[in-house]
């Protein structure tokens, strides 16, 4: 991401109508479109009611929503599989010392 990139209108009115029609948070939006998150909150200061009254926007669908909640679950999971591998060492590390012949 280089200072100074330049963007159309049009993409910064779809990055607003994207914020605000997808439900996921503003930095996984920016993160997906390879854009700083103060600037798309910027946008979104500036846009929000403008991009949203240019064109009508429906709520994300019923396949979208759960592809968001699929998304969040699996974030979820991956954290809690994380954790768990991290127990998992510190228990083994633990039955090591534990076991280990008295000096």
């Amino acid at each position: 991401m280089t200072a100074g990139r330049e963007f159309t209108e049009e993409f910064k009115r779809e990055a607003v109508g994207l914020l605000e029609s997808s439900g996921r948070p503003l930095m996984q939006v920016a993160k997906d479109l390879g854009i700083q998150p103060f600037t798309l909150h910027n946008w979104h200061g500036r846009l929000g009611s403008v991009a949203v009254g240019l064109r009508l926007r429906s709520a994300p669908s019923r396949r979208q929503q759960t592809m968001f909640a699929e998304e969040g679950e699996l974030r979820r999971l991956r954290k809690e599989l994380e954790r768990a591998q991290m127990e998992c060492e510190i228990l083994k590390k633990a039955v090591g010392i534990f076991s280990g012949q008295p000096r």
